[in-house]
């Protein structure tokens, strides 16, 4: 029985993630708002909004409070990850909604205090009358101290898994599931194989461009064709001479690398400029130097051969 009511109790216990899942979208939701209110004041005078905008967002925030937590006991971002809130001071352990003090008390400290610190800040920033020091002063002193306290109830909550914000847990309303949900057994072959090619693939794209295709390629072209003899002097150039060993067409303003064979100049030339390591692709020869060919083999002698 005891095992049974821990698992029952670990079933309903909201996940740290989720909570803060919760936080993040509804934040999303009033960028996603507000920009699109912004949208509408693009045709008007430039400014106009700026002297509007805190209430202007209080009046949003508004709006999205009474048909979310004051309707539905949840916000947008608890709604979507099946979480509502939960009134924590309530005696029984049955689930009870948060009560209209509750939720009216919510919408004074989060839509009521951001208003009140932008306007604030707004009077204070137009004003530098002496009067305004001390006012300006125990302002900041309050906010530096909500602003720790949300940190050590952040603290709390990293801990305990509870109340994610200053203002759940003063309020004591706390997040749960609206169904209970079942505990399910994850298989991890599927995630395993995922990983395991995902890193495969990442290994690929970091070690394909440390390849030389290339010189690569001719090393594969001098294993699979053999050569059958190196002919030697200005006689094998002429032999080589009728195509070029890129191409495989008559070459253009014919230029050697070294070796017996004869390229195009911009086919050598483009070759040597994206591969300093570039090799013959029929001998396997460096290059160490892009020369024209001799002047005393003319493309004459060579077409007659």
């Amino acid at each position: 029985m005891a095992s049974r009511e821990e698992t029952a109790k670990s079933t309903h216990r909201v996940l740290r993630i989720s909570q803060l899942d919760t936080l993040e979208l509804n934040k999303a939701l009033e960028q996603l708002v507000w920009s699109q209110v912004t949208q509408c004041f693009h045709g008007f005078q430039p400014g106009l909004l700026v002297r509007f905008e805190p209430e202007l967002k209080a009046l949003l925030w508004l709006f999205l409070w009474r048909f979310t937590i004051y309707s539905k006991n949840a916000t947008v971002g608890q709604s979507v990850l099946n979480i509502q809130y939960k009134n924590e001071f309530s005696p029984t352990l049955r689930y009870q909604p948060p009560s209209k003090n509750q939720k009216l008390w919510y919408a004074v400290c989060t839509i009521g205090g951001k208003w009140l610190e932008e306007r604030c800040y707004d009077l204070f920033r137009n004003h530098h009358l002496a009067s305004f020091g001390k006012a300006k002063q125990c302002v900041n002193f309050v906010v530096g101290l909500l602003k720790l306290g949300g940190l050590i109830n952040f603290l709390i909550f990293l801990q305990k898994g509870k109340f994610a914000t200053l203002t759940e847990r003063l309020l004591g309303m706390r997040s749960v599931f609206c169904k209970a949900q079942n505990v399910r057994e994850v298989g991890f072959e599927y995630m395993n194989r995922e990983l395991l090619w995902h890193g495969f693939a990442e290994f690929l794209i970091f070690l394909l461009p440390l390849i030389n295709i290339q010189k690569l390629k001719a090393k594969l072209s001098l294993w699979c064709i053999p050569l059958t003899g190196a002919p030697d002097g200005d006689s094998s150039l002429a032999s080589s001479g009728k195509q070029c060993a890129l191409c495989g067409e008559w070459p253009t303003m014919p230029h050697t690398i070294g070796c017996e064979h004869i390229f195009c100049y911009y086919c050598v030339k483009s070759s040597f400029l994206f591969d300093m390591y570039f090799t013959c692709p029929k001998c396997g020869t460096e290059v160490h130097s892009v020369q024209p060919l001799k002047s005393g083999i003319e493309m004459l002698e060579v077409n007659a051969l």
